[in-house]
């Protein structure tokens, strides 16, 4: 099947303006006309918007920029601030106040995650040094699968740092990024509507709608409809979503959560600029290195889930989880692969991929006392199927010499491209995974001062693989132990320090699981190794400070046999030393920030198959600092900003490709024209930064937006 441009982007008409008007109109006339369902109170915006939230440890309403749950991480009802490990949240309200819609631009403003381009089609990340396409989750369920996620029905997003393997399984060697869902609430009924354009076009509309049936059934619906633009040339695409979801409390101590999301994302396939002397290349940020036509993604996602959490008694709760995915991806483009100055070679392919992925997993949480030692125990298990089915086809350039896979233009302000055509599949992989885990994990309380964590998981890692072009099959079955060790000391009820030490594996087929080589069935896993000590004060309830060190070794990597007998050998070792901190909360009532600071020191310390021993890590700035905050000036108007800074560096494992070092600066300002209606103004790259944030290897190295600024409504019922 051959990607096609789908001419219906473009049903609202040709002005990116008018349709924004048209649809915001809409919009808001149905949210006014829906008659306005019961409230407890008539509380003013301002009393509604909680900095310092309550604290949650499975579902409810999640508001602020300050949290104090650190369930994901333990899953126990355990209080962040007694989590030995560093965690950043980016919550609901810092995503509205930020105007973000898509969990790459929420990520750039988490310190010590850097982002890769994902080749113009999923979200891609670093985190501590190590990248990753799938470590990804919702609602503490795996979603890994290559495509970008938005954000319109999501709660907040928690960033874990370190190895995770004993709460989430193989994988997360430098931590997990989790998206709590919005859900059905019983406590009010609302109607929330809200509109946005950019100077570049690009618009977006959005409506959450919540209302409880009776005291045992509430349900909810959010939604959304995109359309994008930038400053590259040729880029456009569109996004549909939606999203409901439905509570119950069938019987007093029981509530069922059931939830389904369908997602319809088109878009072009915008590969970046290449580089040229060792840096990006200059004066064609705006040029689109491929064809418009050709370059096409589309990924459709449809994800049903259900919880149920049940009280036992008051000091047992046993809750169960399922989760069914579909996920249908293909992408297409012509991509660049090196500069002269005068010329530039590109080449390309077209990649389709089907995945099912099957999840249920049970926990339960006993808390009690033996003698004076208090205990938070939990013993779980987790089953996943995955079924996959991937293809590559190459591309073929209509030349004057004939059909050639790759070809060299004059380099120009728009490239002139031979026509494209799609070639024969060049490979084709079927794979089907099994995973059964059981995990057990205790926190003792040694009086008032002291607490210890110890725990396990044993996983059962059974991977099948077919190249279905040669009919070679791949098959290994891997069975890990992968502890957690912590101690906490707690000299004030406010204040703790920690040490922690934890491990994660991922087999050797990487991190998607399409294809297992020969070789690669006879090679056991790699291994992170994460040490970490850190203290967290709370000086109140609504304001947390943190800091951490750190040291992450992934060890077992492949590499030349050092005796030179030219298959593979698990050598090769990195490490990543680290410092962070973060400050999150209220520093006045009027005054809510998010600040946080990494330093990290990444390096090659064993020959590995992608460079020798001494080489920096690829996209691992040695400083990262992200901040955002909000000034509430008076009772209706409020100003925010947020700063990016990261040092410079290097595009690739090559070391032979400098993304330079920058400094990014936002704005906002925010008016509420009544207790329900308030505008809003978000200013991007206020100074006009030229800089470059993220790479996909030395030649797909992508321009960061100019300064530009959206301009929302927000109508609350």
């Amino acid at each position: 099947m051959q990607i096609i441009r789908n001419e219906g982007w473009d049903i609202l008409g040709n002005c990116g303006f008018c349709r924004f008007a048209t649809g915001a109109s809409a919009l808001v006339l149905a949210v006014l006309a829906v008659p306005a369902v019961a409230a407890e109170s008539e509380a003013t915006l301002d009393e509604d918007r909680t900095y310092a939230p309550e604290n949650i440890v499975v579902v409810g309403k999640w508001t602020g920029y300050s949290v104090t749950d650190g369930s994901t991480s333990m899953k126990t009802p355990t209080p962040l601030i007694d989590t030995p490990q560093a965690v950043t949240v980016v919550t609901r309200d810092q995503l509205d106040d930020q105007n973000i819609r898509q969990l790459g631009e929420a990520l750039r403003y988490v310190a010590g995650v850097s982002m890769e381009t994902g080749e113009g089609h999923r979200d891609e990340i670093f985190i501590r040094g190590q990248e990753t396409t799938s470590d990804f989750y919702l609602n503490g369920l795996r979603d890994d699968a290559q495509y970008y996620r938005s954000l319109y029905d999501i709660e907040r997003i928690e960033v874990l740092k370190g190895a995770n393997a004993l709460t989430f399984g193989r994988g997360g060697g430098g931590g997990i990024v989790n998206r709590v869902s919005k859900s059905a609430d019983f406590g009010e009924g609302f109607v929330h509507g809200n509109a946005s354009v950019d100077t570049f076009g690009a618009f977006a509309l959005a409506t959450d709608i919540n209302q409880p049936l009776s005291d045992s059934l509430a349900g909810r619906l959010n939604a959304t409809y995109e359309e994008f633009d930038s400053h590259r040339d040729f880029y456009e695409g569109r996004f549909f979503g939606i999203s409901p979801t439905v509570s119950l409390r069938p019987i007093e101590r029981t509530r069922i959560v059931l939830g389904y999301s369908y997602t319809d994302d088109q878009r072009v396939t915008d590969r970046g600029v290449p580089s040229l002397g060792g840096r990006p290349l200059d004066d064609y940020d705006k040029t689109f290195f491929g064809d418009p036509d050709f370059n096409q993604a589309s990924s459709k996602v449809h994800i049903a889930r259900m919880r149920i959490d049940h009280d036992v008694n008051d000091a047992l709760t046993v809750n169960l989880s399922a989760q069914y995915a579909n996920y249908d991806k293909v992408y297409a483009n012509v991509t660049p692969s090196s500069t002269d100055g005068s010329t530039v070679t590109l080449g390309g392919y077209r990649d389709a991929t089907m995945r099912e992925n099957w999840i249920g997993q049970g926990n339960l949480v006993w808390q009690g006392n033996t003698g004076s030692i208090g205990h938070t125990l939990l013993a779980g298990f987790e089953a996943m199927r995955q079924d996959t089915q991937n293809s590559r086809n190459g591309i073929s350039f209509a030349t004057a010499g004939g059909p050639a896979s790759s070809v060299t233009v004059p380099l120009a302000r728009t490239i002139a491209l031979p026509p494209v055509s799609l070639g024969g599949v060049a490979r084709s992989r079927d794979s089907q995974l099994t995973v059964l885990s059981a995990y057990v994990q205790d926190q003792l309380e040694i009086g008032d001062w002291l607490q210890l964590v110890g725990g396990i998981r044993f996983e059962s890692f059974d991977l099948e693989t077919r190249d279905v072009l040669s009919g070679t099959p791949g098959d290994r079955r891997d069975e890990k132990w992968s502890p957690r060790f912590g101690i906490v000391l707690k000299p004030q009820e406010s204040l703790s320090i920690y040490a922690s030490y934890t491990e994660s594996f991922l087999p050797q087929a990487g991190d998607q699981f399409l294809i297992l080589s020969p070789g690669d069935t006879a090679l056991d896993p790699e291994k992170f190794e994460n040490i970490e000590a850190g203290i967290k004060w709370a000086p109140r309830p609504d304001l947390l400070v943190s800091a951490a060190v750190f040291q992450l070794e992934r060890s077992n990597t492949t590499a030349p046999d050092p005796d030179g007998s030219g298959l593979s050998a698990l050598t090769g070792k990195t490490r990543v030393r680290g410092f962070e901190a973060q400050v999150s909360g209220n520093l006045t009532k009027d005054w809510h920030v998010n600040l946080g600071y990494t330093y990290l020191d990444g390096e090659i310390r064993s020959d590995t198959d992608a460079a020798p021993a001494g080489t920096t890590l690829q996209q691992v700035p040695e400083h990262h600092i992200a901040a955002w905050m909000r000034y509430d000036v008076t009772h209706r108007f409020g100003l925010g900003g947020g700063i990016v800074h990261s040092s410079k560096q290097f595009a690739s494992f090559s070391n032979a490709v400098v993304l330079p070092a920058y400094t990014r600066v936002d704005a906002a300002a925010y008016f509420d024209l009544t207790d329900r209606v308030s505008l809003q103004v978000n200013i991007e790259n206020l100074f006009d930064e030229d800089y470059y944030p993220s790479a996909h290897g030395d030649n797909n190295i992508q321009p960061a937006k100019p300064l530009s600024a959206s301009f929302g409504v927000r109508v609350e019922m």
